[in-house]
């Protein structure tokens, strides 16, 4: 008898056959056959990804692997394929089965900033998606094995994501502009076995801690030149450009359909519903990143029920700017290309020009793109003639106004009170507001002719903004309501694959986060005796439902602190839940959940007070001399401010305000007089005010390590850079 083995101690010993004694032997990753001679009659188990298939004695064994695939996605290397029906999605990449035969032909991606600018229609994302997943088998990838996506959004991001989830492997994903260390730490954390990576720019910036700190079996480049790569670092480490996957996939994938029943080399198995889809990095606004694990199950609950959230339809266009490793992003990507949208990828640099030249009929994104949009508008009415600046802003004012009292009549006004309106006082109160809408509605349709669609002509918006990924103000909020651009805000976390609750659009109650999504509880609790709380008491957010993922990975200690045995996630937010009234302001608005900070971001002041840095903030910003602001005070007596202001705006304001001075005799307690002013202001309402502030010099950004790649502020990491100064500040 012979045995063929590779000289490799990762082999792993099978039981011995009962008629002959031998032993068979198998690589547990690398798919290489092993063949053994002699009087072989039976099979027998080996590991569980492999096993042998005996056959009539004298002849080799055929050595069969067990293989993963997305059972609707590739039903035809599946032996009962035939029996599933249509609309039977049991892992993520099943949707595009059902969106390829419905929508075929219509184009599902544009992505005009990538070389070669791209478009791809239904069918050929399904079968692009089919062939890079087949390209990953044929270099070995198993599944379970975890495999790095270190990149950008793209039309290639998004085939390399379902490519991966298709094979039964788990992506770990994150963008191309985390640090060097970050994205390290990401990879061996995860323990992934290969690098998928945007661009050769991005991996010459990796490539050297990588290949030194890292175990990289190959590489995959979604965009460049392969040659580009820096050889002296990937020295020995094979390298393969996207097309490379895509057409070793398709070769592959047509010779199994075709030979398939003359030696059973594979068989595939269906992913499961709970399988790991992906592990996602938390953003680490405080300490250490930790990988979120999301399961199949968690993201279809998603793809199954954000509809009632976003009525996608058919050819409308959606336009995609995101990071889609952000869980948001990524959800919403997922969701509505199930219902044949087109879908543009922009960027920060051309968002404004693409908003006008797609006028997309959906915009999904954070609120620092929809402040952005607001300050646009403001600073274009600043600027205008006096007169205009005059009329505009006083018809401004009286939008706001009506807007307010039309939600008082609709029952949409928020209120923590659980109170059962007396009839004739809701019904006064319900004529007062018609009364006053009525004066201003002349004010308002005349803004709306003469304003209100030259600024829906400049955003392009059709439909809706959906914001989520963070807290958006309240004077957006109702700025965006008053000139008649929908936006709905939402709610969510990575834990929960990520939305929790959005408000609908037929139910859009200004100043919440809406109902919960289907399927989804929410409650709230005592931060200190974890006690459930009645609707209108604020107190800690948990969460349950098919969304909350699986915990995070390798991490149990962490789990535990998060997830409770009974499946509630403690999300760590404040918030309340608004009462159900039958009648008056806020007859409409029962069960909406409102937040009101983070936990964690809390402030306990030295007099023992509590104090919410984000209610500070948001009025803060109302001004147009703030672009960024953080609130501090742990520990002081008073709360205080770091200040990034909007300098051209303050100089102008500072020189307005001493017409004697000229600009090189401006200085900063000039500008520190006139930013304090301002924040009594606009924080006048505020249940605390702020003392001492510091003017910095630079923006909090990703790329000074001030801000999450999701563009919230580190808190921590802005205390910490500013230290000396925040001490002396308080000490003056």
């Amino acid at each position: 008898m012979t045995i063929a083995l590779h000289a490799n101690p990762a082999f792993v010993f099978g039981n011995p056959c009962p008629t002959s004694g031998f032993y068979c032997f198998r690589r547990p990753f690398c798919g290489t056959r092993i063949s053994s001679w002699g009087p072989v009659y039976s099979c027998f188990p080996l590991v569980r990804r492999s096993r042998f298939i005996c056959k009539a004695e004298g002849t080799p064994p055929v050595t069969v692997q067990v293989r993963k695939c997305s059972p609707l996605l590739e039903s035809s290397l599946l032996l009962t394929g035939g029996s599933l029906t249509s609309n039977e999605w049991i892992a993520v990449p099943d949707i595009w089965k059902t969106t390829a035969d419905k929508y075929v032909d219509q184009i599902a991606l544009v992505d005009p900033y990538h070389h070669p600018p791209s478009k791809l229609t239904y069918k050929q994302l399904e079968l692009e998606i089919i062939y890079f997943a087949e390209g990953l088998r044929v270099l070995g990838v198993m599944p379970d094995e975890k495999l790095a996506l270190f990149a950008d959004n793209s039309c290639r991001w998004l085939v390399a994501d379902q490519g991966i989830m298709s094979t039964g492997a788990i992506n770990v994903v994150r963008g191309a502009r985390s640090s060097v260390e970050e994205l390290l730490l990401i990879y061996n954390h995860s323990e992934s076995v290969a690098l998928v990576v945007d661009s050769v720019d991005l991996f010459n910036r990796l490539s050297e801690t990588f290949t030194s700190k890292a175990d990289i079996r190959f590489i995959i480049l979604l965009w460049g030149d392969k040659a580009l790569l820096d050889g002296d670092v990937t020295k020995g480490i094979p390298l393969f450009s996207y097309k490379d996957i895509i057409d070793l996939g398709q070769d592959h994938h047509q010779s199994f359909l075709d030979t398939r029943n003359e030696g059973q080399r594979y068989i595939y198995k269906a992913i499961d519903l709970d399988d790991v889809a992906t592990l996602v990095y938390t953003s680490g606004t405080t300490g250490t990143p930790k990988g979120v694990m999301l399961t199949h199950r968690n993201l279809l609950h998603q793809i199954h029920n954000l509809w009632d959230v976003v009525p996608a339809q058919a050819g409308d266009r959606f336009l995609s700017m995101l990071p889609p490793w952000h869980a948001y992003e990524r959800a919403c990507e997922y969701f509505t290309l199930t219902y044949g949208i087109e879908q543009v990828y922009t960027t920060v640099k051309n968002l404004k020009e693409d908003l006008q030249r797609y006028q997309p009929h959906y915009l999904i994104s954070v609120p620092l793109i929809y402040e952005t949009l607001y300050s646009g508008i403001q600073k274009q009415i600043s600027t205008g003639p006096i007169l205009r600046k005059f009329i505009a802003l006083t018809l401004i004012k009286a939008s706001l106004l009506f807007m307010e009292w039309k939600r008082v009549y609709e029952g949409k006004s928020l209120t923590k009170v659980q109170m059962k309106y007396p009839p004739l006082l809701a019904a006064f109160e319900w004529l007062l507001a018609r009364v006053i809408c009525a004066i201003l509605w002349p004010l308002h349709i005349l803004a709306t002719k003469i304003i209100y669609r030259k600024i829906h002509s400049a955003i392009g918006i059709l439909k809706a903004g959906i914001s989520g990924g963070g807290s958006l103000p309240s004077h957006i909020d109702r700025f965006f309501e008053a000139i008649g651009v929908m936006v709905q805000n939402g709610y969510g976390l990575t834990e929960s694959s990520p939305v929790v609750a959005a408000r609908r659009p037929f139910s859009n109650v200004i100043g919440s986060v809406g109902h919960p999504l289907r399927h989804t509880e929410i409650k709230v609790t005592n931060p200190e005796t974890g006690e459930l709380l009645p609707d209108g008491s604020k107190g800690i957010v948990k969460v349950r439902g098919p969304q909350v993922m699986k915990g995070y990975y390798k991490n149990p200690s962490a789990t535990n602190a998060i997830l409770d045995d009974d499946g509630w996630l403690n999300t760590g937010d404040i918030g309340w839940i608004a009462p159900s009234n039958s009648t008056g302001r806020s007859r409409r608005v029962g069960g909406v959940l409102v937040l009101e900070g983070r936990a964690k971001d809390t402030i306990v002041l030295k007099t023992g007070e509590n104090a919410e840095p984000i209610e500070l903030e948001e009025a803060a910003l109302r001004s147009s001399l703030i672009q960024q602001i953080v609130v501090i005070g742990q520990d002081q007596r008073r709360l205080g401010a770091l200040i990034f202001p909007n300098k051209e705006e303050l100089l102008f304001a500072v020189k307005m305000s001493t017409p004697t001075i000229n600009g090189f005799e401006v200085s900063k307690e000039m500008m520190t007089s006139l930013l304090r002013e301002e924040l009594k202001t606009w924080t006048r309402e505020c249940t605390f005010q702020i003392g001492p502030i510091l003017i910095v010099d630079e923006p909090f950004t990703v790329e000074n390590g001030l801000m999450t790649p999701t563009m919230k502020v580190r808190r921590d990491k802005v205390v910490s850079k500013y230290r000396d100064d925040i001490t002396r500040m308080y000490n003056n």
